[in-house]
């Protein structure tokens, strides 16, 4: 199957505009922030090999990584724990990518959004499902978003080992809902997501 390609990008770029791809990462895990990314490319510097960040090794989504922070303009933003279970995951993950786009230091003609969902913007915009691995600008912001939000789960697995965050990222594993039962929720746990909020339940049961 192709990669990602700049059939999207490409009529902004020949009228001279600012295009931006928007992408999360992190909607699935127990643990953590949902974070996003936005990525202004230049066309005449794209980095080869940009895909879906979930197709890449670590080892070329770091290099990936680094190769856009000096030739493309980055902006990473999140949703913290607090916000996902306030506002429900969905809402978080539209307000991170809201958040990457406002952070950019140049205003976007237009923005590419992953999926069928567009947060509030300023500017028009444009859902792409799979677009990680349809716009390249998207990819772009996959693989910046993912590596992020990995360095994040590493540091706090630091905080709160035994939950294998540094190689789970908070993602539901088998080892992970282990570690929940046996070792207990943390303040980084999303307390709305259902194998979280059950052992609450069952404690609040105990404690009642």
């Amino acid at each position: 199957m192709a990669g990602p390609d700049t059939t999207f990008e490409t009529p902004f770029w020949q009228a001279g505009k600012l295009v931006a791809g928007v992408d999360e990462v992190g909607r699935g895990p127990l643990a953590g922030p949902v974070v996003a990314a936005a990525v202004l490319l230049d066309p005449a510097r794209i980095p080869d090999g940009l895909n879906d960040s979930k197709t890449l090794s670590a080892a070329r989504r770091d290099t990936l990584a680094v190769a856009l922070q000096d030739c493309a303009t980055v902006s990473v933003a999140q949703a913290s724990v607090e916000e996902i279970d306030a506002i429900n995951i969905l809402q978080a993950s539209l307000l991170a990518m809201q958040r990457a786009i406002d952070g950019l230091p140049r205003v976007p003609d237009h923005v590419l959004v992953d999926g069928n969902r567009l947060p509030r913007l300023a500017m028009p915009a444009t859902p792409i499902v799979r677009g990680d691995s349809r716009s390249v600008s998207i990819a772009a912001a996959s693989i910046v978003a993912k590596t992020w939000r990995d360095r994040v789960m590493k540091e706090i697995a630091t905080q709160f080992p035994g939950y294998g965050w540094e190689t789970n990222a908070g993602y539901p594993t088998k080892s992970h809902k282990t570690a929940l039962q046996n070792l207990g929720i943390t303040p980084h746990h999303r307390r709305s997501f259902k194998p979280v909020y059950n052992i609450l339940y069952q404690e609040k049961n105990v404690t009642d």
